[in-house]
């Protein structure tokens, strides 16, 4: 995925959450009383013309290459029409919801990781299980990567491509206050909070060894399954123990304490400010947490051949793992869900599908794509590519899909951090609410 932008302030989360409840609610009930939602479609019901609505965000670039693949895909299918509409990533689930609510959910839609559940489990996702293989082929496609959009025995979601949430290393930025890059094979926590603080030391208060690391939650969850724990488990529930958010707290506050991350009011700017506005663009942050596939856009910003590393912590048991950088699913009530099906098939299937996108919703999740693309890639997409093969095989299966809810926790969790940077809150008492909340939301 693409990674999506920092969750937003409390008010349009809450907002976005009312409106999911609300239409999934409606949709449920619709369901109900009519016997289904698109279901099986009718004897004929693909034939004569076919007009699907297709939703996705994302930035200029996306939609203007999405725009030629559709252009492409109605020109070999003269029969279909394929109404397009985008939006930025918080715009979309707003816009999504809203229209889900009105019973007017677009055909096909891109989906994220911590929505798939809150939509199928209510009854607003088609099951594309009947579709595959007949009609999504899924013969070249990375098995572990599919079963990623099953839930229930079911198929609500299938993966547009991979990605890995990793530390990005600026090396100019290294050389220039005189530290050695780290083993990022076996380097520690503890040697990360080091390491982050001698660079702060020679950077004068305008060059930080790292951006803070706890405003997502896919860093909670490296350091999580580190330790043999999850963030959510296989049945929906929460997977780590206290002690575990507690220590991965501690960690934070000390790269606070050690001055590793710049201060609390820069941290919070540096967050709000998305990827141009960060540290790490700004050539002022020596390590950052970003997704693989976001690697061209930030070597761009700063101007450098910025380095993919591993985690700390990630020996003797790897808590990273590739994630979907995002979802392809139907509507239950669209009325050709055949016909989305096939549209499907060419995104994920289609070679020429896959070099217009080339990695920009993640690395193909057809596997014989993927090694195809590799070599039209920019360098700075070739190096991400390699370092997503260097790592794979030391990782574990992906986590389930999350559970209803799971889209609250971005924002629990940046609410509660910032009041620990603050001292607003101690770790224990973060980590108290922290849990608390959490079960609220997906409970």
């Amino acid at each position: 995925m693409a990674a999506p932008p920092p969750a937003p302030g409390p008010t349009a989360s809450r907002l976005r959450r009312t409106l999911v409840a609300g239409a999934l609610s409606l949709v449920m009930i619709t369901a109900t009383a009519c016997g289904g939602g698109g279901g099986e479609p009718a004897a004929g019901a693909e034939a004569g013309p076919v007009t699907l609505r297709f939703y996705w965000w994302g930035s200029d670039s996306r939609h203007q290459y999405t725009q030629e693949l559709i252009d492409k895909y109605q020109a070999a299918n003269p029969g279909v029409t394929i109404e397009a509409e985008f939006s930025g990533f918080d715009d979309y689930w707003d816009r999504l919801a809203t229209a889900t609510a009105g019973g007017d959910a677009p055909d096909v839609m891109q989906q994220d990781t911590r929505y798939v559940a809150e939509y199928a489990e209510r009854g607003a996702l088609a099951d594309l299980t009947e579709y595959m293989p007949g009609v999504i082929d899924t013969a070249q496609l990375d098995q572990p990567m599919l079963k990623t959009g099953r839930l229930d025995g079911k198929t609500y979601a299938i993966p547009t491509g991979v990605n890995a949430f990793a530390l990005l290393a600026n090396p100019k930025l290294f050389a220039d206050t005189g530290v050695a890059l780290p083993d990022d094979a076996t380097w520690t926590w503890d040697q990360m909070v080091q390491l982050s603080e001698q660079i702060s030391a020679a950077g004068g208060g305008q060059v930080f060894g790292v951006q803070d690391l706890g405003f997502n939650e896919t860093s909670l969850e490296i350091f999580a399954r580190q330790r043999g724990e999850e963030l959510f488990n296989a049945d929906g529930d929460v997977g780590f123990t206290r002690q575990t958010l507690v220590d991965w707290w501690t960690t934070m506050v000390a790269l606070r304490d050690t001055g590793g991350t710049s201060p609390p009011p820069i941290s919070v700017e540096s967050q709000a400010g998305g990827v141009d506005g960060s540290l790490t663009a700004q050539n002022r942050a020596a390590l950052g947490s970003w997704w693989t596939n976001q690697l061209p856009a930030l070597s761009t910003a700063t101007g450098q051949d910025m380095e993919l590393l591993r985690w700390p912590g990630e020996s003797p048991r790897a808590g990273m793992y590739l994630k979907p950088a995002m979802f392809w699913s139907i509507s239950e009530r669209s009325e050709h869900p055949e016909a989305a099906a096939k549209f499907i098939d060419y995104l994920i299937n289609s070679p020429e599908a896959a070099e217009l996108a080339l990695s920009d919703r993640g690395l193909p999740i057809n596997t014989a794509l993927r090694e195809q693309i590799v070599p039209k890639l920019k360098a700075a997409d070739q190096r991400s590519a390699a370092f997503v093969e260097e790592i794979t095989p030391s990782l574990a299966d992906p986590p389930p899909l999350p559970p209803q809810g799971a889209g609250e926790v971005q924002r629990i969790l940046q609410q509660l951090h910032e009041q620990v940077l603050f001292d607003q809150l101690s770790v224990d008492q973060a980590a108290d609410q922290f849990m608390g909340e959490l079960d609220a939301a997906t409970g």
